[in-house]
């Protein structure tokens, strides 16, 4: 006998950006699905809820960022995470989303049956603790591959003799008071350049800490071109004009970092030069002793940290840290840095697809033995998408396009009254790194991501035009890809 459980066509697992936006091309363009979410903390939002520190904001141009399908209508090409937040709740509401949310709903295992061609999904309740398991047709998980429960800490000597407060950035202390204080920010990546213009003006000396420069790109705090185009055009209109711009420009970028690396770097560096001056030592505190997009480009609106760098009220040190003692941070070059506060933007942790146990009929599935569809799906197994963003380009480029081309599939589904769609691999299949990327939260869990393969459709091209003919254009009589 048969289980009874409470059943969707459609269970989209994480209520962030992605999530949020893969529920509302479902509500769009499958209304006839029925679907829910489930979101393990109490509000949706994802990254843009979760995290708190000082000036947060995107570290791409909200033009890609944002929803294909709503524009983004304010002025800010790099937004403040409040206006994120608020855009992504504003697409639920529109879409009429927030009533298929589960909150406080933590998905923990994941089974599919081949008797009932569905999957059985469990998930603990935060209010209550206990366990709830729903059935599914399609499982659509949109956790993306950050463990937001605990930021990446390296092993600091002498940490516990630190007399200051001292925390990861992804745990911003809501009773902070950082006026006046001697703050060091540890790190050089993307939280760390938001946070140091964001701070300087209120302590009372902030050190920027790092071992190693990043590469940082001085943009506009607002568009040139989408200045003029609002002129005279809609907005909608101007947002895909100026959207398109973008993405072709991050595509140029990205290959002349590849094709000719000096050129690229001999033109961010020229950028930070003239922010700085002619004194300013560019070479030791922001020359990478790498190539651009070997690690993922930091941006800066209008130079917002140069500003402070120049003015006094922030300083970057490049160095190796020794170890903590009381009064502060001792560096290995004899250096004493004293602190009130130590801050720790050292990266984030993966935990990919949201650490769910995977199973096919009992039977433990382990995710990083299977090839990946099309950047989305993987070998062998049935009716499960996931989506993940680019490394070198905004990550909702991709998101939007797996969404759409999970609804596609739904619908062929649909038609054909079939049950099951199962990419299969066939011939021969090399091997290549799913992510060729060498940041260091990549490097730490290459282990734990699925295969990818070297060619199509198990190629992960991290190129947005090619996976948009592919996955919006392409068709869906895929010989790899199996419905039945």
């Amino acid at each position: 006998m048969t289980q009874q459980h409470e059943s969707v066509d459609v269970l989209i697992i994480g209520a962030g950006l992605a999530g949020i936006g893969g529920a509302c091309q479902l509500s769009r363009k499958c209304p006839d699905h029925s679907f829910m979410i489930l979101e393990s903390r109490e509000t949706s939002g994802g990254t843009w809820d979760l995290f708190r520190y000082p000036g947060f904001r995107s570290d791409s141009d909200m033009y890609t960022y944002s929803y294909g399908f709503k524009p983004w209508k304010d002025k800010s090409t790099i937004a403040d995470g409040h206006k994120i937040l608020s855009y992504i709740r504003e697409a639920a509401a529109e879409y009429d989303v927030e009533q298929h949310i589960r909150y406080q709903h933590k998905v923990v295992a994941a089974d599919w049956s081949s008797a009932e061609k569905r999957w059985l999904v469990t998930a603990e309740r935060g209010d209550t603790g206990e366990q709830v398991t729903i059935s599914c047709k399609f499982m659509f998980n949109c956790c993306g591959y950050y463990d937001y429960e605990q930021g990446y800490t390296p092993e600091f000597a002498g940490i516990d003799e630190f007399e200051g407060r001292v925390f990861h950035a992804q745990h911003w202390p809501e009773d902070l008071d950082y006026r006046g204080k001697r703050v060091v920010v540890v790190g050089s990546g993307a939280t760390a350049v938001t946070l140091v213009p964001a701070m300087a003006r209120d302590t009372g000396s902030l050190v920027m800490l790092q071992r190693t420069p990043t590469y940082i790109a001085n943009v506009p705090a607002e568009d040139p071109m989408a200045i003029k185009l609002r002129k005279c055009l809609p907005d909608s209109l101007t947002f895909r004009l100026t959207r398109w711009k973008k993405v072709f420009f991050q595509i140029y970028i990205y290959d002349l970092s590849r094709r000719k690396p000096e050129q690229l770097k001999k033109f961010l560096l020229g950028q930070v030069k003239k922010a700085l001056g002619p004194d300013y030592d560019v070479a030791t505190h922001f020359t990478p002793p790498y190539n651009p997009w070997d690690q993922r480009l930091c941006a800066v609106p209008d130079g917002d940290m140069f500003d402070v760098i120049r003015d006094g009220d922030a300083e970057v040190v490049t160095d190796h840290i020794d170890r903590f003692n009381g009064s502060g941070i001792l560096l290995k070059s004899g250096k004493q840095l004293d602190a009130d506060i130590v801050v720790l933007a050292t990266g984030l942790n993966l935990k990919f697809a949201g650490g769910i146990k995977h199973s096919f009929d009992g039977k433990a599935l382990d995710i990083s033995d299977h090839y990946i569809y099309r950047g989305m799906m993987f070998s062998g197994v049935p009716n499960m998408a996931f989506t993940v963003g680019y490394t070198n380009s905004s990550w909702t480029l991709k998101t939007d396009l797996t969404g759409n081309y999970v609804c596609r599939l739904l619908k062929k589904m649909a038609r054909g009254d079939h049950s099951c769609v199962t990419p299969q691999v066939k011939g021969e299949l090399g091997e290549v790194p799913m992510l060729d990327f060498d940041a260091g939260y990549v490097l730490r869990a290459r282990s734990m991501m699925p295969k990818n393969g070297d060619r199509l459709p198990w190629k992960n091209y991290q190129n947005y035009i090619r996976d948009f003919i592919g996955l919006r254009l392409g068709r869906l009589n895929d010989p790899e890809l199996e419905f039945n």
